[in-house]
């Protein structure tokens, strides 16, 4: 099992929580960025394969959500949460130093990743995006049409096939459970079209997973983003699997696919 510690640094906003998962003699750091209302805390399974696999990985509570400070669910501004990411992995150099940085996203971690990666070109080895939210992602502006934002959290069985998954989800206190809040989605706007037009990430391998079945981040509005984003793209498309590929019930082909990649990612 790894080593497990609570790290806190001042970020754009407020104090930031972090977590640290370490075991032995790491070979490559592995940067863990969550989505949106949840926290790092649900990514243990996924810190322990890369941990396993010769990782020192660390992953923050971006602001407002978690353990971090700040109005619940309130994102004023992407680029802040970019910035308190790139923070985070300048822990990561100081604390092992040399080694080759990987940075993991998922949703809306997926967007701020992908936006760090336009921003820090060249400070990364490889990028996984995850069920990321990019590209045509309709949400945001067909609720920012309405008067009122409707009080309809996020259904738990949308995210896995694994019951078990949606039931932690729910019961879970450090997860935001309530409306999303009108700043955070005209910032999902602009962050979105920040991210079109940002750049081709050049020759950085990039990594893409995603459900078919993902009702939350449909399959076919991210596409057009992940394509945007050129790299060196391997892509996974899971048949049948929901939004939160690293705990569908075939969570063990996603880890093996993940692992694989950044083998060929690392040694090249």
């Amino acid at each position: 099992m790894p080593d497990t510690r609570e790290l806190a640094l001042a970020g754009t906003r407020g104090r930031i929580s972090a977590r640290e998962w370490t075991t032995g003699r790491p070979r490559y750091v592995a940067l863990l960025v969550h989505g949106y209302g949840e926290h790092v805390g649900r990514y243990e399974g996924l810190a322990g394969a890369l941990t396993a696999h010769g990782a020192a990985v660390y992953g923050p509570d971006h602001a407002g959500h978690g353990r971090s400070e700040g109005e619940r669910a309130l994102v004023e501004d992407f680029e802040d949460l970019v910035t308190d990411v790139h923070a985070v992995a300048g822990l990561t150099r100081a604390a092992h130093p040399g080694l080759p940085v990987v940075m993991v996203g998922h949703s809306m971690g997926g967007l701020i990743a992908a936006r760090h990666a336009q921003r820090y070109a060249g400070e990364l080895s490889a990028l996984v995006l995850s069920g990321p939210v990019i590209g045509d992602w309709a949400l945001p502006r067909r609720l920012l049409a309405l008067e009122a934002i409707p009080d309809t959290p996020i259904s738990p069985a949308a995210l896995s096939r694994d019951p078990a998954v949606g039931a932690a989800y729910a019961a879970d206190p450090l997860v935001w459970h309530g409306p999303m809040k009108r700043p955070t989605l005209e910032s999902f706007v602009r962050t979105l079209d920040a991210v079109a037009r940002g750049g081709d990430l050049g020759r950085l391998p990039l990594l893409w997973l995603h459900g078919d079945d993902d009702r939350l981040v449909p399959l076919a509005g991210s596409r057009p983003g992940v394509q945007r984003l050129g790299g060196v793209r391997t892509e996974r498309v899971y048949p049948g699997a929901r939004h939160e590929v690293f705990l569908e019930t075939n969570r063990a082909e996603v880890l093996a696919d993940l692992t694989a990649f950044l083998d060929g990612a690392l040694a090249g």
